[in-house]
């Protein structure tokens, strides 16, 4: 089986956790109504909440996770692949690990509502856009180090979150260990999307001959961020199959992995990295 049907769930995540996990679970549904097999949260599926300390007041830990329990049921209910995009975990209870930090964790769940993986973000979105637009995901998170693919019936999947986009070497690093779909749900601000959301996804598509699936918040936040949705599936071409606007909502395409392979027979840039000293030696 090369063929596989995706959909990318695009939401507008608030404050409250139940609210969210009923949102996101009516998403997942339609998307499986459509006949989807693999569907994608975005980002910080069940909270976005910028208040100081709320991302630990509102999470616990992975065994005792509300939103995690309910989505494994779905997946099983429905007999899906169900990618949440990520989840604050705390990483033990009663222990504030490092500094009071949560994972900003990423679940690839199976149709038997088991884990098959999961991935911890790995770059913090630390930056200042303007006067107004000031985020500090360290403050709240704790990095991860480890780089994660997953075997799927149809092919290997690469798990990303967000603002991992931006690291080229992440990605290629993913392709070259069999990745044939990588993941990148997203939290996009608006601003930021606006420059460079399709030139980043279309680039990693295109620098690795994978495809990208990328659902994403999109819209005015709760806690007043403005998030820039678009919600993407992009072939290993640099292709875009689907794109959303920026309401919640479900788009899909069926990608066939057999253009995987076609398209890095075409370049084979991934055979072709060659060692050089860097500058200055």
């Amino acid at each position: 089986m090369s063929q596989i049907r995706v959909a990318c769930v695009q939401m507008r995540s608030g404050t409250d956790v139940a609210e969210n996990i009923a949102a996101a679970s009516s998403l997942i549904r339609e998307a499986a109504s459509g006949g989807a097999q693999l569907i994608a949260t975005p980002e910080m599926t069940t909270l976005l909440d910028r208040k100081p300390g709320a991302s630990w007041e509102k999470s616990t830990t992975e065994e005792a996770d509300p939103g995690l329990a309910a989505f494994r049921a779905l997946a099983k209910e429905l007999d899906i692949t169900l990618l949440i995009g990520s989840l604050a975990i705390r990483a033990t209870e009663g222990n504030k690990g490092e500094g009071g930090k949560c994972a900003n964790r990423s679940f690839l769940i199976g149709p038997d509502g088991g884990v098959i993986a999961k991935y911890d973000k790995i770059h913090m979105f630390d930056v200042q856009l303007n006067a107004g637009n000031i985020y500090r995901e360290s403050d709240s998170y704790a990095a991860g180090g480890s780089a994660v693919l997953a075997d799927l019936p149809a092919g290997r999947l690469g798990m990303t979150v967000c603002y991992d986009v931006r690291f080229p070497d992440l990605f290629r690093q993913l392709a070259v260990a069999g990745a044939k779909v990588i993941a990148v749900p997203a939290a996009f601000t608006k601003i930021t999307g606006e420059a460079h959301w399709h030139i980043l996804l279309r680039s990693r598509a295109i620098e690795t001959g994978c495809y990208i699936i990328a659902p994403a918040q999109g819209g005015k936040h709760q806690d007043g961020r403005e998030t820039y949705g678009h919600s993407i599936i992009i072939d290993p071409w640099g292709e875009i199959l689907a794109e959303a606007g920026t309401e919640p909502g479900v788009v899909a395409a069926t990608l066939d992995l057999a253009k995987v392979d076609e398209v890095r027979s075409k370049i084979p840039s991934l055979r072709h990295v060659r060692p050089f000293s860097q500058p200055g030696t």
